[in-house]
């Protein structure tokens, strides 16, 4: 069963910076897209960073692009969300995912989560203006 935990969420004023963590017990981790999303009430979910298995290719939400910048490390099975410049539209909880599609970033439609099956719980960001 798939297992992705998130962690680094926190509370921080606009123009501020967070690093969101992820790790998934997932195997082969190396073979797996991972993307992060988040979630604010009242609005649909959606995908703001994705990285490809072999952590060059990565996509991004226009909104976040230039600010936020997505890793990987296949030997932890782990994947970053370095978020700077931070304001107060990016609050909201943000989930990190997995998927067995290793070209899932280079299809437009992973900013909805086609091909994301493995979730976590999330972690939540708050950014005060």
């Amino acid at each position: 069963q798939v297992h992705v935990v998130e962690s680094g969420g926190g509370s921080v004023q606009a123009g501020g910076s967070l690093t969101l963590s992820c790790e998934a017990s997932e195997y082969p981790f190396m073979r797996k897209s991972m993307a992060w999303f988040r979630k604010v009430p009242g609005k649909e979910r959606e995908g703001v960073a994705c990285i490809a298995p072999d952590g060059i290719g990565s996509s991004y939400a226009d909104s976040v692009r230039g600010r936020f910048t997505i890793s990987r490390d296949n030997a932890k099975n782990k994947s970053g969300l370095q978020m700077v410049r931070l304001t107060t539209e990016d609050a909201g909880m943000y989930y990190c995912a997995t998927s067995s599609a290793g070209f899932a970033c280079y299809s437009p439609s992973w900013r909805v989560g086609e091909n994301f099956d493995g979730w976590g719980q999330g972690t939540q960001v708050t950014v005060s203006s």
